[in-house]
């Protein structure tokens, strides 16, 4: 599978609960901290909901 590459751009401040429990989920806690993943539609799915508030780059 591919890998991706996830780092918060944006803080989570003042956004709903459920996109604050997904950026712990994915790892991000931090403006500018970055996790590897591994693509599976789970993982897809996690960045595809906060996509406002980070960036991806697929190795």
């Amino acid at each position: 599978m591919t890998k991706i590459i996830v780092k918060q751009v944006k803080s989570v401040i003042n956004r709903p609960s459920d996109q604050k429990k997904t950026m712990i989920a994915l790892g991000l806690r931090k403006i500018g901290s970055i996790s590897e993943f591994e693509a599976t539609p789970q993982i897809l799915g996690m960045v595809r909901k906060v996509n406002h508030l980070v960036e991806t780059k697929e190795l």
